[in-house]
């Protein structure tokens, strides 16, 4: 018997929706001792950059605890995912890298294996 395998980008959901979003990033970062409001805001005003984004489908902030905050963004496609790192959230994080980061990012490209 063989087992018909679907390209990520033609999987159905559980709803029936066809899946789209193949890749993403997970981005996480910490702030420095007494700069995590500002991280904060910064996060939050990347909504909006990441709005003007058309190959971005989603694009998430979070914060894990008092100083670590993360992003995770999906794609469409490969070059979705490149144009994002070449966008201006990327450009913007780099900025704020030396002033409110305790380290730089620690960036992971990730593939998408389900969504619902």
């Amino acid at each position: 018997m063989s087992a018909r395998v679907t390209a990520p980008s033609r999987q159905l959901t559980e709803r029936g929706m066809l899946m789209t979003v193949t890749t993403g990033l997970l981005v996480l970062v910490e702030a420095q001792q007494g700069k995590e409001a500002e991280l904060a805001a910064f996060l939050e005003q990347g909504r909006e950059l990441a709005s003007a984004e058309a190959e971005t489908v989603t694009w998430y902030a979070f914060r894990i605890d008092d100083r670590r905050f993360g992003i995770f963004d999906t794609f469409e496609s490969e070059h979705g995912r490149q144009a994002h790192l070449s966008g201006p959230i990327a450009a913007a994080l780099g900025e704020i890298t030396p002033t409110l980061l305790a380290q730089p990012p620690e960036i992971q490209k990730v593939d998408v294996l389900a969504v619902k």
